[in-house]
């Protein structure tokens, strides 16, 4: 049964232009900007110091992309359930499944993988493009061969994914597209940028927040501030899952 589910949820997301174009500027984005950060790095580079070169991590500059794939995949993650609630579509989606449980994991199913493919075609996309314009300067680059690289390509994409089933969650909440997208970007930009102004009890937090602690895996160089990166994506990870659960009872329980 979750199958016909999954498979009516599929049909419901690539029948929707928005998605197409969603992906398209993803991928468009994506490599406009992974050429804009890598491909004037030659001067950079020069202008470091022994120590600052040391520390350069050609990788996570190839992966920059992140920051702004993230509010892509956001919105991906969010006209998964908010398109049907602003057509009303999703009362007829409740008659044919009544089950809502059902209804909303199959949502989730189909944007995880959706967002997992996409979010590591992306990746790899940005690492072999940015790594060929920062070789081609004379610059160090980086292979995927090397230590701690496929490691964060890899954790890149899931990291996106991650990002599009914080959406999901946010969505079913809310209910509404601008709503779910104010929350997502105060969470993503807002939070990290004025962390110096939480208590300290809250510091601790951060090192699984995204695009603080939980970005840490883009990175090769260990950073003392966050040494075990699979260690922050996963307390990132288990706070969206938390999200979602609300999501689950929230929506099981709320009148549509």
């Amino acid at each position: 049964m979750i199958a016909r589910t999954v498979r009516s949820e599929w049909v419901k997301l690539r029948s929707l232009r928005s998605t197409w174009y969603t992906l398209a500027c993803l991928f468009g984005t994506g490599v406009g900007i992974t050429s804009l950060a890598t491909g004037q790095v030659a001067g950079q580079y020069g202008d470091l110091s022994e120590a600052e070169r040391l520390a350069w991590d050609p990788t996570a500059r190839g992966l920059i992309v992140y920051i702004v794939a993230q509010l892509v995949f956001g919105v991906l993650g969010t006209l998964v359930v908010t398109s049907e609630f602003a057509t009303g579509l999703v009362q007829s989606s409740l008659a044919v499944t009544p089950h809502r449980t059902r209804l909303l994991a199959a949502k989730v199913v189909v944007a995880a993988v959706v967002a997992v493919v996409a979010g590591q075609v992306l990746m790899f996309v940005s690492f072999l493009v940015g790594q060929a314009l920062i070789a081609g300067q004379g610059v160090p680059s980086a292979r995927l061969g090397d230590p701690g690289v496929l490691s964060a390509v890899m954790g890149g994409g899931l990291y996106l994914a991650a990002i599009a089933l914080l959406a999901i969650g946010l969505g079913t909440l809310m209910r509404a597209t601008a709503g779910a997208l104010t929350t997502l970007v105060g969470i993503v930009f807002l939070v990290p940028g004025m962390a110096g102004l939480f208590p300290a009890w809250f510091q601790g937090l951060l090192d699984f927040w995204p695009s603080q602690g939980g970005a840490a895996i883009f990175a090769t160089v260990p950073d003392p501030a966050h040494p075990h990166p699979w260690l922050n994506l996963g307390g990132m990870c288990l706070g969206i899952a938390a999200v979602l659960v609300a999501a689950f009872v929230v929506f099981e329980r709320r009148d549509v």
